[in-house]
């Protein structure tokens, strides 16, 4: 589950993130955030992270700096 979700995320740094206009507001951006997350704490808790993360992550976000805990 882990492999997977860390593959989900490098596909998704590698064809979506380019085309998208916008960029993340939060250092390290959300992907990183992700991969990191999912390494750290495993699938469960990583993934409940990064998706608190993406939740967050909006136009109206101040955004900044924001690692793991």
């Amino acid at each position: 589950m882990k492999k997977a979700l860390i593959f989900i995320i490098k596909l998704y740094r590698k064809y979506i993130s380019p085309m998208k206009r916008t960029k993340c507001p939060y250092y390290p951006t959300c992907s990183c955030y992700g991969l990191e997350a999912v390494s750290k704490y495993g699938p469960w808790k990583g993934g409940l992270l990064a998706a608190w993360r993406v939740i967050r992550c909006n136009p109206f976000s101040k955004g900044g700096y924001d690692p793991v805990p």
